[in-house]
């Protein structure tokens, strides 16, 4: 059964920093690329990182550029989203989603609708 499940969300104050976990079962993670979603309460769900399969090559929104790290750990099937210097507006509930290799998804664009397999997410508050 493929199944993504996140971790390491909570509340955090403004400029802190939080890792999460994306950790996959039923499938080789690494055969596909990976990215990090987010949803605030009344909004669209945003594209905010993602990882190629091939050479791991790193695609982030505008917002969150030079604060997001995504990596991946493919020895424990795990993607990762650091995050630094959060603020308030990062505030949502953060998804992992990987996009199936052999369906050629445009996943470097961060659309969704590119994105084949989805995680629970994970709550993110941002709060001082």
């Amino acid at each position: 059964q493929v199944q993504l499940v996140e971790s390491g969300g909570g509340l955090v104050q403004p400029g802190g920093s939080l890792r999460l976990s994306c950790a996959a079962s039923g499938f080789t993670l690494d055969y596909y690329a990976v990215g990090w979603f987010r949803q605030a309460p009344g909004k669209e769900r945003e594209g905010v990182a993602c990882i190629s399969s091939s050479d791991d090559s790193t695609y982030y929104a505008d917002s969150v550029k030079g604060r997001f790290t995504i990596s991946r750990d493919n020895a424990k099937n795990t993607v990762y989203l650091q995050m630094r210097n959060l603020k308030p507006e990062d505030t949502a509930v953060y998804y992992c989603a990987a996009s199936d290799p052999r369906l050629n998804r445009f996943y470097w664009r961060l659309d969704r609708y590119e994105y084949d397999y989805w995680g629970q997410g994970t709550q993110v508050t941002v709060s001082s």
